[in-house]
């Protein structure tokens, strides 16, 4: 029989999906070898699954993508402060602005310091398409399949596998999987980004997270926040994993050009017409040179009224394509926003 020691070292080799339960069927076959009742059967089964899953675990870590770093993004600048911060500590925060690039690299970073092989490092996002578009640039950055060493999971939407490290998710599909998988066995990291939206969600999941860190101490959290409730996080989580670290990292900015166009009123001086206002700023602003449009309006219904406003009208002299984005679109339509085209484009 394999001395003790031994399986204690392999068992700490497993995959974490596996580690609970295998831990519990050795302290079962451990019992039943002292009561002097049969268990050579159960040891044989138990050694299968524990080789089986140690050398899973084995294949993921000669198998994991190697990164690479733009050093021109601000978190890339201060990676080794990054990494050794997340080493020493269970749980840090992470503040940085637009543009910093924690939502691309942070996960990098935690792959490079060995997380993501006996376990996923899940990374969260508050909305489906940012989930999909994460996922889709760390794949394009580690040069990897979106779908297998990087996946994400939405609603209605699964695309994962067994050879996936990393996975981005919606912050509800993080919760609704602690129904079935009551410590998160299947991650050995979670990064909660853009935790400062504080939607019920985010709130549910930092609740459940807070509980989680004091009994599963392998676990590692990662929170991000723009500059605001970076300490109160940081307070929230020191009560059961001690020293939270908060790191502030600048963002990296383009100059900003505003105009101030007030909408006019109309002939009879009557309120101005919001879907008018829209089309003649379109037309302002295509007018000045090439360059596609970014509308913002406050509903679905908006959405709807201004494309069927600007739908046929030329913009500098040419069509443009009309891009309506909102959340009830499907996958392939929401990816059209990222496709390139040679022709101007206003997504609305």
């Amino acid at each position: 029989m394999t001395a003790s020691a031994d399986i204690e070292q392999a068992l700490s080799q497993t995959l974490l999906v596996d580690r609970h339960r295998l831990r519990r069927q050795w302290h079962s076959i451990r019992e039943a070898q002292r009561a002097g009742r049969p268990h050579e059967q159960n040891l044989v089964k138990f050694q299968a699954s524990l080789d089986r899953s140690c050398r899973l675990r084995e294949q993921r870590w000669n198998s994991r993508p190697v990164p690479k770093y733009d050093d021109q993004l601000p978190v890339c600048q201060r990676r080794d402060e990054i990494a050794a911060t997340i080493r020493d500590n269970q749980v840090i925060v992470l503040c940085g602005e637009t543009g910093s690039g924690k939502s691309t690299q942070l996960s990098k970073i935690c792959l490079e310091l060995g997380r993501g092989v006996e376990g996923l490092i899940g990374h969260t996002q508050p909305r489906r398409i940012a989930a999909r578009s994460v996922a889709t640039r760390i794949a394009e950055e580690l040069n990897v399949q979106v779908g297998r060493e990087v996946g994400f999971k939405v609603r209605f939407a699964d695309s994962t596998s067994q050879q996936t490290y990393i996975k981005l998710m919606t912050d509800g599909i993080l919760l609704a999987e602690t129904q079935h998988d009551r410590w998160l066995d299947q991650y050995d990291t979670i990064i909660v980004d853009e935790a400062h939206e504080r939607s019920l969600n985010i709130d549910f999941l930092l609740g459940y997270l807070h509980r989680l860190v004091a009994r599963r101490r392998d676990l590692k959290l990662i929170i991000t926040s723009a500059t605001i409730d970076a300490d109160r996080f940081a307070d929230h989580f020191k009560t059961v994993a001690g020293n939270v670290p908060v790191l502030e990292v600048s963002g990296r900015t383009y100059p900003v050009e505003i105009l101030h166009r007030p909408p006019q009123p109309d002939e009879d001086g009557n309120e101005p017409d919001l879907q008018q206002a829209v089309a003649d700023a379109v037309a302002e602003l295509t007018a000045r040179g090439p360059g596609d449009v970014l509308v913002f309006m406050p509903t679905e219904r908006e959405i709807h009224e201004a494309s069927k406003t600007l739908r046929g009208r030329t913009f500098g002299g040419s069509k443009a394509e009309l891009l309506p984005l909102y959340a009830r679109l499907s996958a392939a339509e929401q990816q059209r926003v990222f496709q390139m085209s040679s022709s101007r484009r206003i997504v609305i």
